[in-house]
């Protein structure tokens, strides 16, 4: 079925374009290094035969802080190396920032369409393929069956939207597939959702969310205070808004003025998800009539009611001085939700709307733990804020079951190595050991 993919691709590329450039427009930084995306691949030394050299591709933000751990783990062995590509231009500004020193070469996928697809491969001419999370590319994967290059797909999961398109075109999608040689799912709901698709069950092991193995830095009260300071914010209550989308902004700022009103002192830190957004979020706050600041023009130059951080990997280190989080994609009439490990990881009281499909397994969880509340509307938000807001116990006792959650349930990055392992060690060369003492499990945060 390879060849309806390319009979199909080019009208739907050109039909999608206007949409997809002018997405690109909004969100800046892609005309730099666009020949990539071409399958030019420029700067990589030939390999050499005692090196096994890794294609790792991790679509945008969220996926490349994920990867952390992998590229950590090998950052000394010399038998192995990595090239690491991504899809969005924030993904690239931190893989630059995070990966150079672990990696032979950074740069953009190519779009997965065969010309470009086999440039990028020629170039590449790497010995093992990773994935991460919801990624499949027909065409890429078919690059790797060709060569007989094995392809892992770690941190696997299949979104509730994508999976009702999967199940009406099963036929046409287990083709497709047949290349993917391991299947790491991040739950059994993931993996079960894999073996209904047509993945045979022996390639398919649930190794857990790597995402869940973080440990962030811990800010010193010292230096949250000096965080706060350069946000404009005092001693009072703060309410994160954490990857807030479109509508959820103004349900802050209601929720904000809700709280004024009852007297409840508190400012508002809103980080949206994309911050390209910024006229859109400036919009919504300045109409409140409550002082702002954007992060993205410095230091607060005095008290604000709100800050919105318009910046790109700072939401770990924000979330520390947070008192409640609201986690954002989740209000209607968004469904799929944005992360809310950083929150649990941060031992933060959680709130979140009914549309949490891409972390369904998590948010549940949390719930069960007492950790999280989950709201239906932005009225029901205001409502759980102001409770929580005004009981330092109840949110401290949600903080601590978050820590809790989150402690029981890390693992996943050690599973997934020993995995990566294996599979290096059927590539041939030198053998890699099973669980090498010399390279701990490492953490992702900065």
């Amino acid at each position: 079925m390879l060849w309806l993919y390319r009979l199909f691709f080019v009208p739907v590329l050109l039909i999608s374009a206007p949409y997809y450039l002018l997405r690109m427009k909004k969100r800046g930084g892609y005309r730099r290094h666009f020949r990539q995306r071409l399958g030019a691949v420029s700067g990589i030394a030939p390999k050499h035969p005692e090196v096994r050299r890794i294609w790792i591709q991790a679509v945008s933000v969220g996926e490349m802080l994920a990867i952390g751990p992998i590229l950590e783990a090998f950052r000394h062995d010399r038998r192995t190396e990595f090239y690491l590509t991504t899809t969005t231009s924030t993904g690239y500004k931190l893989a630059r920032e995070k990966y150079q020193e672990a990696t032979i070469g950074i740069g953009y996928f190519p779009i997965d369409w065969w010309p470009f697809s086999s440039r990028a491969w020629m170039e590449i001419d790497p010995d093992l393929v990773i994935l991460t999370e919801g990624e499949r590319w027909p065409e890429h994967i078919h690059q790797a069956a060709m060569r007989r290059v094995p392809v892992l797909t770690v941190n696997a999961r299949i979104s509730d939207r994508s999976f009702r398109r999967m199940q009406k075109w099963p036929s046409i999608l287990r083709p497709l597939f047949r290349g993917m040689t391991r299947v790491l799912a991040c739950s059994e709901n993931d993996a079960a959702r894999f073996r209904e698709l047509g993945i045979p069950a022996s390639n398919i092991v649930t190794t857990g969310n790597i995402k869940l193995d973080l440990t962030l830095p811990s800010l010193s009260e010292a230096e949250k205070n000096e965080l706060r300071s350069e946000l404009g914010f005092g001693s009072e209550l703060i309410l994160l808004g954490s990857s807030t989308w479109a509508g959820e902004e103004q349900a802050l700022v209601k929720t904000l003025q809700a709280l004024r009103v009852a007297k409840t002192p508190a400012k508002l830190l809103i980080v949206p998800r994309h911050a390209e957004r910024r006229k859109e979020v400036e919009a919504a706050v300045k109409s409140s009539g409550f002082s702002y600041h954007f992060r993205s023009q410095g230091y607060a130059p005095k008290s604000v009611d709100i800050l919105v951080a318009d910046t790109t990997g700072e939401l770990r280190r924000l979330t520390q001085i947070a008192d409640l989080v609201f986690v954002g994609k989740s209000l209607p009439p968004h469904e799929q939700g944005q992360t809310p490990v950083e929150a649990a990881a941060s031992g933060k009281a959680i709130l979140f709307g009914p549309g949490m499909s891409n972390f369904r397994s998590i948010v549940n969880e949390l719930e069960s733990a007492g950790a999280a509340r989950r709201v239906n509307n932005a009225d029901e938000l205001q409502t759980a804020v102001s409770d929580l807001l005004t009981d330092s116990e109840k949110r401290s006792s949600m903080a601590a079951a978050a820590v809790q959650w989150h402690v029981s349930n890390q693992g996943a990055v050690k599973r997934t190595l020993a995995i990566l392992r294996e599979e290096l060690n059927l590539i041939g060369r030198k053998p890699y050991p099973a669980e090498p003492e010399s390279l701990p499990v490492p953490t992702t945060g900065k």
